[in-house]
């Protein structure tokens, strides 16, 4: 019988990481053997591609960049289409440490979305000015929203087990930090179970970074009304599948 590592998809969301998603997916296969690795190129106009399939990955190109969130739907259902019981979302840039892997998916036994926290007593990640305090409003909300305690609402470091790949291969948001925060609410109100597990990050080893300096001081507008779009729209109809309920 398969382990559930060998029913683990890793889904990478790339977006012009010519320069870091190779050796990316070669620590991925170094560090959790028996994991299949899916990057979904998110309509790149680099290297991305060739580089990804050149470490060993199967590749899945989009025609035009859709966001994480977008990119991480085409995975979820990749995930179902091919048997996959589990999806570990690992950024492409080099931030996340594949040792994590194992944790989050051993995680998946008591929990449906597992959430690899950056700030739960691992690693000295810190971020200050707007996003920090935009991350404790958001973690103190969901934290209450989930009825599990979050401190990291917004790492793109996850793990989803077969409910949460079902729910979000028909629901993942696109939106901007919708593909972290909005997803928490659409699992909390298809009631689904949330943990976190202490992570590490790393600094990104190549590419541009999605936010910087001059962004930070809109950050704090932009998650409040991330979350206020998620808790106005009307739940999710989610049927879930014979096969997941079983």
């Amino acid at each position: 019988m398969p382990t559930a590592l060998e029913r683990t998809l890793i889904v990478m969301p790339a977006f012009n990481e010519e320069e870091s998603v190779a050796a990316v997916v070669r620590e991925v296969f170094a560090t959790v053997p028996g994991v299949a690795v899916l990057v979904v190129d998110d309509g790149s106009r680099d290297a991305t591609a060739r580089e990804a399939t050149a470490a060993g990955a199967t590749v899945l190109r989009l025609p035009i960049n859709l966001g994480v969130g977008g990119a991480m739907r085409a995975g979820f259902k990749y995930a179902i289409q091919n048997g996959f019981r589990n999806v570990v979302q690992v950024d492409s840039d080099g931030q996340h440490d594949p040792a994590g892997i194992a944790t989050l998916v051993d995680e998946l036994e008591r929990h449906d979305l597992v959430l690899g926290a950056r700030f739960a007593g691992v690693g000295d990640y810190a971020v200050r000015g707007p996003r920090h305090w935009a991350m404790k409003v958001l973690s103190g909300i969901l934290s209450r929203l989930t009825k599990t305690r979050l401190t990291d609402t917004t790492s793109g470091f996850r793990a989803s087990g077969p409910r949460a790949v079902a729910l979000f291969a028909q629901h993942y948001p696109s939106e901007y930090l919708g593909d972290t925060v909005e997803s928490l609410v659409i699992a909390s109100r298809a009631k689904l179970t949330v943990a976190q597990v202490p992570v590490a990050m790393r600094p990104r080893a190549g590419g541009v970074p999605s936010h910087n300096p001059y962004k930070a001081a809109v950050y704090l507008g932009r998650a409040g009304m991330a979350l206020f779009v998620a808790l106005i729209r009307p739940p999710v109809t989610f049927v879930e599948p014979a096969a997941v309920s079983a």
